[in-house]
């Protein structure tokens, strides 16, 4: 058995040898017959500009780049979207240009293509990885029936800032659940292999630093240390290199005040010598370009060759470097290698999606009418947006609400919605196609329903994505809404952000209830207390009035095709929430930035009342909700928490053991937390880091022993010594179901 083995691994690696050969070998004859012109033409990549189905494009911007098209000047396209489309593109690329070289279409695929599944953020509350790689793997499938062959995510920004609107696209603020999910989303898109004809390529962005964007603003510089960028920023980039994935996308920030997509040490150094990273990597929309204005490049010519020489292989809708780059090479300001080495990468990552043995191997319209919205695709969404609802509070227990001989009063203007809870990026979903709260809650027919919008988000409700028109004097409806407030047992308002109010470009300092929402609730409060408050948003908001006065809050995001199905689940006791937050809820806009692992100060805070001391006068430090927060129907203990050894070396590991018992009265699942804190470093350390979690699923009365392993790899940060490793030194380690658990367990590293 043994040798047959040995001779099968054998077989397995000559296999694989030769195909990679065969590849080489078939790459190194294509781009020894291209032209300089034909190179630089491979790393630019164009938006649709004309619909290729139709008429021959007009006027001298589309002409120019058809004709460009036509002279294999174009590698790749974005936005174009469907089979027929797709195809005529393709066609021009292969059967009309000298090489005819396949293009590879992209795409913002980011929470699903046709079916829309809840935004990352909300997915990301579901701490769960096989459902995450489920709802990517979907995502693919659906994207490429429909003629795609790349999408422009994961997004793994680790974001600690709520005003910045693209949290939504991310995973919260925590690396190394960040990691997780890169991984799981990674391997989601790509599958087992990347020829297959349901998989596309993975895009990991914004490389990097995005997400620190100064004060929230959209596209603004980032300041932060070396040591923040390896231990917080870099890992879950890591985590999809090493998962395989195949493109990388650079930011729009500067990093040491260099823009992200002329940063040699980013992009050369670590990402394609340290971390051994073979595929490309693309610019953001016109990065190339912006660092003109960022005062970092001359003029066009200057910011292609600063790009190129940083390793940016393409170039998106810049057209600079199929502009500059033969004037650069043919100027001796970079060498051919450079330009060589870029287009082996783009061209190795269309062999790999087999665009060369069948440049229209996407376009089948019989898959794509099979594929979209199915109904196996459509459960999944509603499945993966129950896990995604977080149960912020539920003081008296006003959920889960009764089936039958209540009287409920459904107030907001989210609450019929069936177009905001598709959230923003929300790629091909048809316009108002989730199912609405309204609608879900009328199959309840048990009680009795009264539904008033109450208030109007915009003044012109039709122009979503105006970011100034919101209703700030409108309380016509107000009185409907407190009419029917008065006669019921139970309030559920539904109130929140449009999905429009946030994504890119949507960054707020003000992150309460936009409008006249808050000023709605108080007013229905003051009729009827029993609220069950239902935030929509893509982001966590300000909700420090409604938590001091508000028995019950959800936070249920945008959660996609299945939205309205999902909450009245949830709110019905159908679906016991298991959701837990992986961004901090903030007490005001003051605190932003804030995060759980923080570092402490030479004088920390512990009370309001110090004065000279790292707090605030008006507010605690704390989060309102912190990260790894969320509520159940039913309660869990957490016992018996023991270490079986208090000493680990570099080499051995320990078991920490605890046990989780139900102590409610129905069936839940409680996502256990691990923290670890390194008390000295050679660096100042987080208070804690998250290191693991569990997903335990319990029945009322039944208890489980859980246990997580420690080992030095698990204490490795980027040290002072400016590697990865774990010191020496005393640890306390940390379980519970959030990150604001208290008691510890002590150990020591040593020799």
């Amino acid at each position: 058995m043994k040798n047959y083995l040995i001779v099968l691994l054998i077989s397995y690696v000559s296999f694989s040898l030769s195909q990679n050969t065969e590849k080489e070998k078939f790459i190194d004859d294509l781009i020894s017959k291209m032209t300089l012109v034909e190179k630089a033409g491979q790393m630019n990549q164009y938006n649709g500009f004309f619909d290729a189905t139709g008429e021959m494009p007009e006027g001298d911007y589309q002409t120019k780049r058809y004709n460009e098209l036509k002279n294999g000047q174009v590698g790749s396209m974005l936005n174009v979207i469907g089979v027929d489309e797709i195809k005529a593109f393709q066609r021009i690329a292969v059967e009309d240009t000298r090489l005819g070289i396949p293009l590879i279409f992209g795409h913002d695929v980011i929470h699903g293509y046709k079916t829309i599944f809840p935004i990352p953020l909300a997915e990301s509350c579901t701490w769960d990885m096989d459902l995450i790689k489920k709802t990517a793997r979907t995502a693919a499938r659906e994207a490429s029936a429909d003629g795609l062959n790349w999408t422009f995510a994961p997004m793994v920004d680790i974001s600690r800032d709520a005003r910045w609107g693209r949290v939504m696209e991310g995973a919260g603020e925590d690396p190394f659940l960040g990691s997780l999910i890169a991984k799981a989303r990674v391997q989601g898109f790509q599958g087992d292999n990347l020829s297959d004809i349901s998989t596309i390529a993975a895009c990991a962005k914004h490389y990097a630093g995005y997400g620190f964007s100064e004060a929230g603003r959209d596209y603004n510089t980032a300041d932060f240390n070396h040591y923040t960028l390896h231990n917080t920023i870099l890992p879950p980039f890591k985590a999809a290199n090493d998962a395989g994935v195949k493109t990388f996308m650079n930011a729009f920030n500067t990093i040491d005040e260099i823009p992200a997509t002329g940063h040699k040490i980013l992009q050369r150094d670590i990402l394609k010598k340290d971390w051994a990273f073979d595929g490309f990597i693309v610019s953001d929309w016109g990065s190339i370009e912006q660092m003109i204005p960022h005062g970092f490049a001359r003029d066009g010519n200057h910011a292609a060759e600063l790009a190129i020489l940083a390793g940016s292989d393409m170039d998106m809708e810049s057209s600079l470097y199929v502009n500059e780059l033969v004037k650069l090479v043919e100027n001796g300001k970079i060498g051919i290698s450079l330009i060589d080495d870029a287009v082996r990468r783009i061209l190795n990552v269309k062999y790999d999606l087999g665009l060369f043995e069948n440049p229209y191997k996407y376009c089948d319209k019989k898959r794509s009418e099979k594929e979209l919205m199915s109904e196996k695709n459509m459960n999944l969404a509603l499945e993966v947006a129950m896990k995604s609802i977080v149960l912020l509070k539920n003081e008296s227990e006003l959920l889960p609400l009764n089936k039958n001989n209540q009287t409920i009063a459904l107030i907001g203007p989210l609450a019929s919605d069936k177009n905001s809870s598709l959230g923003n990026w929300r790629s091909q979903a048809i316009s108002n196609s989730a199912t609405s709260v309204l609608e879900a809650m009328t199959n309840y027919s048990g009680n009795k329903l009264f539904y008033e919008k109450g208030v109007d988000l915009y003044y012109n409700n039709t122009d979503f994505h105006n970011r100034v028109n919101l209703n700030f004097d409108d309380r016509s409806e107000f009185n409907k809404a407190k009419t029917v407030a008065e006669k019921a047992d139970i309030v559920v308002m539904v109130l929140g952000e449009e999905g429009y109010q946030s994504g890119e470009g949507r960054s707020r300092t003000n992150i309460k209830l936009p409008g006249l929402q808050l000023e709605l609730l108080k007013e229905i409060y003051e009729i009827n207390k029993n609220i069950v408050l239902v935030v929509n948003s893509g982001r966590p908001l300000d909700l420090s009035w409604e938590d001091e006065n508000i028995p019950t809050i959800v936070q249920a995001w945008q959660l996609g095709s299945r939205s309205g199905e999902a909450i009245a689940k949830v709110l019905y006791g159908d679906y016991n929430p298991s959701g837990k937050l992986t961004m901090s809820f903030p007490r005001n806009v003051g605190q932003v930035p804030i995060y759980y692992n923080f570092k402490n100060t030479g004088r920390p805070s512990t009370s309001i009342e110090q004065v000279t001391n790292s707090g605030y006068a008006d507010v605690e430090n704390s989060a309102l909700y912190p990260f790894g927060h969320g509520l159940s129907y039913t309660k869990f203990s957490y016992t018996d928490v023991l270490l079986d050894k208090t000493e680990l070396t570099l080499k051995s590991k320990i078991t920490l053991s605890f046990k989780i018992k139900n102590i409610g009265t129905v069936k839940g699942t409680e996502i256990a937390q691990m923290y670890i804190r390194d008390v000295v470093g050679s660096i100042a350390r987080p208070m804690r880091e998250l290191k693991g979690f569990k997903v335990v699923e319990l029945n009322p009365g039944e208890s489980k022993v859980v246990n997580f392993e420690i080992n030095a790899k698990l204490l490795e940060f980027y040290s002072y010594n400016n590697k990865w490793e774990a010191e020496l030194g005393d640890f306390q380690v940390f379980v519970g179901g959030s990150s604001d658990t208290s008691d510890f367990q002590e150990f020591e590293l040593v020799n």
